[in-house]
C-alpha cells in the first residue's frame, strides 16, 4: 500500500531507495505551511567564475571511495588529485574527462561521499513546479533541480554537492528547509531543457536587451529615417536622374576614399618585419593551474554530413589538458543528419552533444546562447564547422588571458584557408581574408578603433559574456556585432597570432549566398547601434565612433554603390554616361586618380597579406582582385532584398566539399599580429 504524501500527491519513493531521504525529511519537518516559494532570491549568474569558493569536503573521500571499490587505481587517483591541486577543478572533472571511471559509477560513489542517495531523474523524474517556483537560472548556474517537497522541505538534486551549502544558505534567509540527493549532471541538463524547454529557448533569443537587439531593429526613429531616405533616393531618380547620379556619385567616391584611407593606415601603422626568429608568444605550462583554466568550445553544427566527422579529429588534436577542455557540439533537435554522424564518429569524454530546441529563428548566435547556459569553463571560444586549429591554440589564449587584465575581454585569431589551391575563386578568398585578419584588423586595433570579430577563432571571458547577454539570436553577422557591444561596453580585443584552418567556399553561388548574409548582418548591426547616435557617441568614444562609420557605413555604401563608380569606366572607351555632358574636367580627373589609387592600396595591401612563405604562390593572383570585387556587390544587392523580405533567414554555406585539411596552414614567418594591439 502506498505511503501518503503530506501535500495530498502520492509519493513515488516511499518505498523505493529514497526512503530514508524522505524519512528523514518528515521526521525533522516542523509542523507548519509550506513557506512561499516564489520568495526565494534568483540568484543572477555570478560574473566572478574565475574564483568560486572553494569547495566544501565531503563526509567521506570520493578518491578512496573508487580505489577501494575497485573502480580506480591508486596511482590514478594520485595523478587525478595533482592535476586539482591549486585550481577550481573537482577530482570528478579529472576522472571523467580522462574516461578513468564511468559516469554511472562515479556519481554512486560521489552520493556516498555525501552520505546521500543517487537518483534517477529518468525513472523518477521532478515535480515541474518545483522548477518554476525557484527558477531556471539558479537551476542551471547550480546544476542542480528541486526534485521532491516533502511536507515543508525541499530535495534538491545536486550534480556538485560542494554547491549545496551555498544553495542551502539561500533558502535558510526565509526559513526554508532543503536536504539534498545527488543526481547524474548529463540527467538534470537533460529535465531542465525538456521540461523547460520553452523558458529555455526564449531566454536563447532574448538575452540581448531590446535596445541593442535585431529583434527590435524595425522600431523606433532610426528604422524610419532609414526608409524615409530610402525613398527621397527613389523619387530622385525618378524626377532628376542627373542629380540623383550626381549625388550618389559623389557618396560613392567619398566612401571609396574612407575605406582605401583605413586600408592605408592599417599597412602604414603595421610594424616592421623582425629579423630573425619570429618571437614567440606565451605558452601554458602543462601543470600550471593559473594559466589553465577549463575552456569550453562551444561548435555549432547543421546539415554536417561530411565535416562533423573529421571535425572531432582535429579537435583531438588540441594538447590543452583534456580535464580542462570542455567542448560542447551543439546540434539543432531536428537536424537528423548531424545527429546521426556524431553517433557514428564515438565521442571522446571530454566532447558531448548539445541539443538545441526548435524556436522562433534558426540562427548560429542562438545555438551559442543556448548551450552556454550548460558550458563548464571560464573561457568560451568559438569554432565552425569546417575548423583546423593549431594544436597548441588553446594552450596560447589560457596564456594570454592570464598575462592580460580583466578588460581584455576577446581575443581573435587568424583564419586562413587551407583550399586556396582548388580554384581562381578560392585564391582571391584567401588573399581577401589574409588582407583582413593580417593588415585591416590588426590596423583597426592598432588605431584605436573597435574591432568587428569574426565568427570563429573566438575567445572571450565568460563573466564579459555573459554581462552582456551573450549573442543578438536574430543577428546573421552575430560576430561583428559581439566586438561592436563589446567596445560600448568598455572592453578591448586583441589579435593573438594563431592560426585556424577553415574551407574557402570556392563555388560562386553559394559565395554569393554566405557573402550576402554577412553583409545583411553588416546593414542590421549598423541600423542597430544607430537607432541612438548620441548614446553610442557617448559609449564608444569620438574614435571608437568615427571608426565604426567607416568600418560599416564605408563598407556598405561601398559595395552597394560599387556599380555607379564602374559606370565611369565606359566613358573611357567611349561608351555614353549620364553625367557625360554636365561633369566638370576637375571632377573627372579627381575621380580617375581616386580610382587609381584605391585600385593601387589594394594591390599593396594584398601583396603584402600574401608575402609569407605559406602564400607567396598568390602573388600573381592579386591583381585579379579587381574581377573578383563585382560578386561582393551582387551579394550586397541579394542581401539588401533579403534584409526587406527576411532579414533573420540564416543562408546556410555547406561544407565539406574541398576539405584539404590535414596539413592546414601555419602563421607567415614575416607577418605577425601584435601582442597587445587594443
Amino acid at each position: 500500500m502506498r505511503a501518503p504524501c503530506p501535500d495530498g500527491q502520492g509519493s513515488r519513493m516511499a518505498h523505493g531507495p529514497y526512503r530514508q531521504v524522505e524519512r528523514q525529511a518528515l521526521a525533522e519537518a516542523p509542523a507548519r505551511e509550506p513557506p512561499p516559494w516564489h520568495l526565494v532570491p534568483r540568484p543572477r549568474p555570478r560574473l566572478a567564475i574565475d574564483n568560486p569558493p572553494p569547495p566544501v569536503p565531503a563526509s567521506r573521500d570520493l578518491g578512496d571511495i573508487l580505489v577501494a571499490g575497485g573502480l580506480l587505481r591508486q596511482d590514478e587517483l594520485d595523478d587525478a588529485r595533482r592535476s586539482c591541486r591549486g585550481s577550481v577543478l573537482r577530482l570528478g572533472d579529472v576522472l571523467l574527462s580522462r574516461g578513468l571511471v564511468g559516469r554511472g559509477a562515479f556519481f554512486r560513489a560521489l552520493a556516498r561521499a555525501h552520505r546521500t542517495e543517487l537518483v534517477d531523474l529518468v525513472k523518477a523524474p521532478p515535480d515541474v513546479r518545483l522548477i518554476d517556483e525557484i527558477g531556471l537560472p539558479p537551476c542551471l548556474e547550480a546544476m542542480c533541480v528541486p526534485w521532491k517537497r516533502v511536507g515543508d522541505t525541499l530535495i534538491l538534486a545536486c550534480a556538485f554537492p560542494d554547491r549545496f551549502p551555498r544553495l542551502r544558505h539561500a533558502f535558510d534567509e526565509h526559513g526554508a528547509e532543503v536536504r539534498m540527493v545527488v543526481a547524474r549532471d548529463d540527467q538534470i541538463r537533460t529535465i531542465l531543457s525538456s521540461q523547460r524547454n520553452e523558458a529555455m529557448v526564449e531566454r536563447a533569443e532574448t538575452r540581448v536587451p531590446g535596445d541593442l537587439a535585431c529583434r527590435t531593429w524595425r522600431t523606433g526613429a532610426a528604422w524610419r529615417v532609414w526608409a524615409l531616405l530610402a525613398a527621397l533616393i527613389a523619387a530622385l531618380l525618378a524626377l532628376s536622374p542627373v542629380t540623383a547620379w550626381a549625388l550618389l556619385t559623389g557618396w560613392a567616391v567619398l566612401t571609396l576614399l574612407a575605406t582605401s584611407g583605413v586600408k592605408l593606415a592599417a599597412v602604414l601603422t603595421r610594424p616592421r618585419a623582425r629579423h630573425g626568429p619570429r618571437a614567440a608568444l606565451p605558452r601554458a605550462a602543462p601543470h600550471d593551474p593559473r594559466r589553465s583554466p577549463v575552456v569550453t568550445i562551444l561548435v555549432p553544427l547543421f546539415r554536417e554530413r561530411e565535416i562533423a566527422g573529421r571535425l572531432v579529429k582535429r579537435l583531438e588534436r588540441l594538447t590543452y589538458p583534456r580535464e580542462r577542455l570542455d567542448i560542447c557540439l551543439v546540434v539543432e533537435e531536428d537536424d537528423t543528419l548531424t545527429q546521426g554522424t556524431l553517433a557514428g564518429a564515438r565521442l571522446p569524454p571530454w566532447m558531448r552533444q548539445v541539443t538545441v530546441p526548435r524556436g522562433s529563428v534558426r540562427t548560429k548566435p542562438r545555438a551559442l546562447n543556448y548551450a552556454l547556459d550548460f558550458a563548464r569553463g571560464t573561457i568560451i571560444g568559438i569554432y565552425d564547422a569546417e575548423d583546423a586549429p593549431d594544436p597548441d591554440q588553446i594552450d596560447r589564449i589560457a596564456a594570454r588571458f592570464a598575462e592580460a587584465g580583466p578588460n581584455v575581454a576577446c581575443l581573435q585569431g587568424t583564419l586562413d584557408y587551407y583550399n586556396a589551391r582548388t580554384n581562381w575563386l578560392s585564391r582571391c578568398f584567401t588573399i581577401e581574408y589574409a588582407t583582413w585578419f593580417r593588415i585591416v584588423l590588426p590596423g583597426l586595433a592598432r588605431m584605436g578603433f573597435a574591432v568587428p570579430l569574426g565568427g570563429t577563432t573566438l575567445f572571450l571571458r565568460r563573466a564579459a559574456l555573459e554581462a552582456m547577454g551573450g549573442w543578438d539570436a536574430h543577428n546573421v553577422t552575430e560576430d561583428a556585432d559581439l566586438g561592436i557591444r563589446l567596445a560600448r561596453e568598455g572592453f578591448s580585443t586583441e589579435l593573438i597570432d594563431t592560426v585556424t584552418g577553415e574551407e574557402a567556399n570556392c563555388r560562386a553561388w553559394p559565395w554569393i549566398k554566405q557573402r550576402s548574409r554577412w553583409i545583411k548582418g553588416y546593414a542590421m548591426t549598423y541600423g542597430v547601434h544607430m537607432r541612438d547616435p548620441v548614446r553610442l557617441w557617448r559609449e564608444l568614444g569620438a574614435r571608437k565612433f568615427l571608426g565604426f562609420q567607416l568600418v560599416f557605413l564605408g563598407t556598405l555604401s561601398h559595395l552597394l554603390l560599387a556599380p555607379v563608380l564602374w559606370s565611369y569606366w565606359g566613358v573611357a572607351f567611349g561608351l555614353p554616361h549620364p553625367l557625360a555632358p554636365v561633369i566638370p574636367g576637375w571632377a573627372a580627373w579627381t575621380m580617375l586618380v581616386a580610382f587609381l589609387g584605391a585600385e593601387a592600396i589594394n594591390l599593396a595591401c594584398g601583396l603584402i597579406a600574401v608575402s609569407g612563405k605559406e602564400h607567396r604562390f598568390l602573388r600573381i593572383w592579386v591583381p585579379t582582385l579587381h574581377l573578383y570585387t563585382p560578386l561582393a556587390s551582387l551579394a550586397a544587392l541579394k542581401g539588401l532584398a533579403e534584409i526587406l523580405r527576411n532579414p533573420y533567414f540564416w543562408d546556410k554555406t555547406q561544407h565539406g566539399h574541398d576539405d584539404h585539411a590535414e596539413a592546414g596552414p601555419r602563421p607567415d614567418p614575416g607577418v605577425t599580429a601584435p601582442s597587445n594591439p587594443a
